[in-house]
């Protein structure tokens, strides 16, 4: 709700009558710094502990109508994504969450009150994530956009992609098609309409992803993964970097990715819900390779193999259609 003070005699007030500075120190009013931040906003830069001598490193950013509509989603789920995809990609390499820093640019006119969303939504999620915002950056731009930078401590052999081999397990962790789904349910409207609660965890699902940190995090000691990423451009695509980085093949049982809680969404919008599963992203659910003969660990479940040759194959035939998600593919 705006406060009293938010509105002024022509409408809400605007970042462009609160001002940079003013703004930077709204957003990290009553925060809380610790963990890994020995020094937070407020300082040329912020200090950041590095436990193992070493950073884990991601940074993404979200353009406005690329990325997300103003008309489908809050200023706090928007935060929250910006944040959980960046979280995301640390995770998948095996690092725990340390700090984020945080770049915005809006238009002049932006109400103070979205802004506070925004950072309600992003500090929500990185709180989720276990780290603080450290810091970052605001200014004028003609659109909303929004740039992310997460830090994560490696704890030790950072996860990569390449380390897949003939015989491995390959399992996930979290959901895979429901982003795809909301989006599908969004495009066509159907979140508003009579059947709106079929399509309503769906859609939440796509405004806010829910990276399973702790099916990483959490690992019983011991558990050895030779590989892992993040599910952002689609299961398929992602798997695919994993083949072509280990220099092997991936394949998938399309039974076990399959996802019955989705079959009634797509039944309503007459779309393929496999489909969905297998190259629909932004899910950042974790996709990895487990030692053959390992037991899967609580939280993940096995969905195919390693095995020799090259690419990406569903129930032993290779894969012909699109992957997922390309940035530079087709669409504005």
């Amino acid at each position: 709700m705006e406060k009293e003070s938010d509105i002024t005699e022509s409408g809400p007030r605007t970042v462009r009558d609160l001002g940079e500075f003013a703004l930077i120190e709204r957003m990290n009013a009553g925060r809380s710094f610790g963990g890994g931040v020995e020094l937070g906003p407020g300082d040329d830069a912020a200090v950041v502990a590095a436990p193992a001598g070493r950073y884990v490193v991601s940074t993404d950013m979200l353009v406005q109508d690329r990325h997300f509509r103003l008309d489908w989603s809050r200023p706090e789920e928007i935060g929250a994504k910006a944040i959980a995809q960046n979280a995301a990609d640390v995770v998948a390499m095996g690092a725990t969450p340390s700090a984020f820093v945080v770049s915005l640019g809006c238009p002049a006119e932006t109400p103070v009150t979205f802004v506070d969303g925004l950072a309600d939504g992003m500090w929500a999620e990185a709180r989720r994530a276990g780290a603080p915002i450290a810091g970052g950056d605001v200014v004028r731009s003609p659109q909303l956009v929004i740039s992310v930078t997460a830090f994560g401590d490696p704890r030790g052999r950072a996860v990569l992609r390449s380390g897949a081999r003939d015989g491995d397990i390959v399992a996930v962790a979290g959901r895979l098609g429901w982003s795809a789904a909301g989006l599908a349910a969004l495009s066509a409207g159907a979140d508003s309409g009579s059947d709106a609660e079929l399509f309503a965890d769906v859609v939440a699902a796509h405004r806010v992803p829910r990276p399973p940190y702790s099916a990483v995090l959490e690992l019983p000691d011991g558990t050895e993964i030779t590989a892992m990423t993040d599910v952002s451009d689609g299961l398929l695509a992602d798997l695919s970097h994993i083949a072509e980085s280990s220099g092997a093949a991936v394949d998938v049982d399309a039974a076990a990715v399959a996802d019955p809680a989705l079959s009634p969404v797509a039944a309503a919008l007459h779309a393929d819900a496999l489909g969905w599963v297998l190259t629909g992203g932004e899910d950042h659910a974790f996709a990895a390779t487990f030692a053959a003969g390992a037991v899967v660990p609580p939280g993940w479940r096995a969905i195919g193999r390693v095995c020799t040759g090259s690419g990406v194959f569903v129930d032993g035939a290779p894969w012909s259609g699109p992957l997922g998600w390309e940035s530079f593919g087709g669409g504005e």
